[in-house]
């Protein structure tokens, strides 16, 4: 009987270790599991910020590019219209030394070789080449 009585407490303490060391495999496991899941979620929040950052990062720099474009576009077409307004002139002035050689053709006069010295521009021609500030 004692030995029975001694087998039925020692297996009784056996069951009741093995039910603790359950009860925290258990425990652990759950805390595991919670702490994954708020990683995961920290994961989660991480990648969606970062998202979020690069969408605006791409955005600015399609601000940035489209401004620099329309500068770009803006001062390309002031340089054309001075070149316009230049090479205007400079046919005015080559259309004016050739009307004075066919003149002095005409008078019977023998014309002056251009020197290159001097260029005679209209006046009102030279106020519309001029820069602009």
């Amino acid at each position: 009987m004692r030995q029975a009585r001694r087998i039925t407490e020692e297996s009784g303490r056996i069951t009741e270790r093995a039910r603790e060391e359950g009860d925290a495999i258990v425990a652990r496991a759950q805390e595991q599991a919670v702490q994954m899941l708020d990683e995961r979620e920290l994961v989660r929040a991480a990648q969606q910020r970062a998202a979020e950052i690069l969408d605006r990062a791409q955005d600015e720099a399609r601000e940035v590019r489209r401004g620099a474009d329309e500068y770009a576009a803006g001062v390309l077409i002031r340089l054309e219209g001075e070149c316009i307004k230049a090479l205007t002139s400079i046919k005015r002035g080559i259309d004016m030394l050739d009307e004075r050689h066919r003149a002095a053709s005409d008078d019977g006069v023998a014309p002056t070789p251009p020197t290159g010295d001097a260029i005679v521009v209209d006046p009102q021609e030279k106020a519309q080449a001029a820069p602009r500030p």
